[in-house]
Formats: C-alpha cells, sequence, structure tokens
C-alpha cells in the first residue's frame, strides 16, 4: 500500500498534486514525505539534491523565480501555516506555455505540490505565517536566477487578497521583468 495518492493536474502536463497519508494517535502523527520508489512508479523518477526551507509571514509573496542553465524540478509542502503556490509553465515545446497553476498547501492538509523544471514558482503566505520546505533536482545557483512579475497582466494570476494585509515582496521580486511569450526560457 502506497502512503500517498499522486494526482496529475488535469490542465498542465507534468505537475503533480501529492496527497500524503498521515497516521496518528493519542500521540501524535507519523507520515512519509517522500519515497523514491513509490513515486516513480507514479512517473515521477526525479533525483533531489537539495532540501530548502523558509518562514514566512502573512502577505509574503516570494516569486515567481526559475534558473535559466540549472532548472530546478520541486517537490513543495507546508509545514506550518499555508499557502498558495503557483507554477508557471516556461517550456518552450509546451502546449500549456505561458499558463499556470495554483494549489493551496497547509501543514493540516500536509499536501504536496510537486513542479518540474521548466516553470517558474512562487507561493503567497496566507496564515499569519509558514515554514514552506522543498526539495530540489538541481543545486541553487545565484548567478542564473531567473524570474517574472508577481502580478504579470498576461499570466492573470488570481492571487488571493486579504483585507488590511499588505503585500510584502523583496525589491528583487518587485523588479522582475514582465512575462515574454517570445522569449525562450528553457
Amino acid at each position: 500500500m502506497s502512503n500517498f495518492i499522486i494526482n496529475k493536474c488535469s490542465d498542465i502536463e507534468g505537475l503533480y498534486v501529492i496527497e500524503t497519508l498521515t497516521f496518528g494517535d493519542n500521540r501524535g502523527y507519523f507520515m512519509e514525505t517522500y519515497n523514491y520508489e513509490t513515486f516513480k512508479e507514479a512517473g515521477l523518477d526525479m533525483v533531489f539534491v537539495q532540501d530548502n526551507q523558509s518562514m514566512s509571514k502573512q502577505g509574503v509573496l516570494r516569486g515567481l523565480h526559475f534558473q535559466k542553465k540549472y532548472p530546478q524540478g520541486k517537490l513543495v509542502r507546508v509545514l506550518s501555516g499555508v499557502v498558495y503556490d503557483v507554477a508557471v509553465d516556461l517550456r518552450a515545446d509546451s502546449k500549456t506555455f505561458g499558463k499556470h497553476h495554483g494549489v493551496i498547501l497547509s501543514g493540516e492538509e500536509r499536501n504536496q505540490f510537486y513542479i518540474p523544471e521548466g516553470f517558474a514558482h512562487g507561493f503567497l503566505v496566507l496564515s499569519k505565517e509558514a515554514e514552506f520546505v522543498y526539495k530540489c533536482t538541481n543545486v541553487y545557483h545565484p548567478e542564473d536566477e531567473g524570474g517574472i512579475i508577481w502580478n504579470d497582466p498576461a499570466l492573470k494570476i488570481d492571487w488571493p487578497t486579504f483585507e488590511g494585509v499588505d503585500l510584502t515582496i523583496s525589491e528583487k521580486d518587485i523588479n522582475l521583468p514582465l512575462f515574454d511569450k517570445d522569449h525562450i526560457y528553457f
């Protein structure tokens, strides 16, 4: 029996939402967060080489980021809190080039989102704060980072809004370029 329910996203090829089974009792819970063989059987035959973790406060928006020469596939999840996670297809040969898919990830639901190489990625913290973790298929190369501005009108990402909460976006992310439908990202 698998400890995962791995679902392909119906609108963009290559994206997967993963439900993780949790086993709990009066002591707490146990869950398996990744299993190479189970993922491989579902068609996700990747090798992870780096794990990352961040904590962000409500209203923090990170992204949309990607690496150009050293693209990263990412298996993302939230340890605590809730985020709206977005992947934008930047694969030049894809039928869904320039399209995006968003999913709510939460520590309570313990769901995961797999984003393969060839996508820009970003997230917005919906809860008071969130601890975000992700596995990567390639190491981070700061000199190779690229991005697209989070509110690009061509992408039409419907980011959740908060009454009385301002977005917090880094200077770097505020200055990212617009999406260019004629540019070859990967």
